[in-house]
């Protein structure tokens, strides 16, 4: 049985104190034991929201991080710098880190190995522009996007594995995919682990779709078999909000 997974990705919002009061209001709230809720937040605001989720149900994530462990690396985060914090997940190849920092797969396929490798459990961003969709690439994109991305991994790596669906025309845009569509693309994308990795893999793997979902539609979209989760942007940056998302259920 896999566990729905509600992962809100901060970006580059919040200081360290905006950060902590807001993880404060969060433990204010009641939240759906049933579902994990996660949050992803920028490295500098890792030490006070590691401090201020204390006793609460909260699992931390980072944005970001560098496939070495050290070295000359201005400016990057290693895995030991995150696991000096209980770090549990990394959000690796969203489209913003695809497109404005130039990461191309053959580096975001050596984050997700390191990642493994380290204890982390990687969360890899997958999507299609609308020029792809619109030309009926959209499948091709993603399923090589996968191929390239998890190449050299094993069935059992898939049980530490999330996948997050994320559409890039959807982002911060308002726009959404139907649930329809989002839940065609999340069952091609379990189709394509389990052709790759068997059975096992396929059925473990937790795939998480992301592209403006709001309080309103995380519920029709969680409603679909093959969507575990959602990676949500601005509707995670405020507590009520976010705890609406985690509580779809009840919605």
């Amino acid at each position: 049985m896999r566990k729905p997974l509600i992962a809100g990705n901060w970006k580059m919002n919040k200081t360290p104190y905006q950060a902590g009061l807001l993880i404060q209001e969060i433990k204010n709230l009641d939240l759906d034991s049933e579902v994990e809720a996660l949050v992803c937040v920028p490295s500098i605001d890792i030490p006070s929201v590691r401090e201020a989720m204390e006793g609460s149900c909260l699992r931390l994530g980072a944005e970001n991080f560098f496939h070495e462990a050290e070295g000359a690396y201005t400016g990057e985060i290693s895995g030991p710098m995150l696991k000096d914090y209980e770090v549990e997940y990394i959000i690796i190849g969203h489209s913003e880190r695809r497109t404005i920092f130039k990461e191309d797969d053959d580096f975001i396929q050596k984050k997700v190995k390191a990642a493994l490798d380290q204890g982390f459990k990687p969360i890899l961003c997958v999507g299609e522009s609308l020029e792809e969709r619109e030309g009926g690439l959209a499948q091709k994109k993603v399923s090589d996007q996968l191929a390239s991305d998890f190449q050299g991994l094993h069935e059992d790596d898939f049980e530490k594995i999330v996948i997050a669906y994320e559409p890039i025309w959807a982002i911060g845009t308002g726009k959404t995919a139907s649930s329809e569509d989002a839940e065609e693309m999340c069952a091609f994308i379990r189709k394509e682990i389990t052709a790759s990795f068997g059975e096992k893999a396929g059925q473990s793997v937790r795939i998480q779709y992301g592209g403006s979902v709001k309080p309103g539609n995380v519920k029709e979209i969680m409603s679909q078999e093959n969507i575990d989760g959602a990676l949500v942007g601005g509707a995670s940056l405020e507590a009520e909000s976010f705890a609406r998302l985690v509580n779809y259920k009840k919605n």
